[in-house]
């Protein structure tokens, strides 16, 4: 999702990635094992429509 540390700490902060069902904005939070795999965007972020839409996955039908 981010390529260095201070990247993932400004997507954190700004409200782009949730744990399960939860958004996090706290980069402090701890991420146990059981919930790596839940780690993913928020449905809103625009930062996850550009990575779809440079990968060619978005689907027009969520707008």
């Amino acid at each position: 999702m981010a390529e260095n540390l201070k990247n993932a700490t400004d997507l954190i902060e700004q409200g782009h990635v949730r744990v399960g069902t939860e958004m996090v904005k706290d980069p402090a939070f701890l991420v146990s094992r059981n919930l790596q795999d839940f780690v993913t965007w928020v449905d809103g972020s625009k930062i996850k429509e550009h990575v779809l839409r440079y990968n060619d996955m978005r689907d027009d039908f969520q707008m």
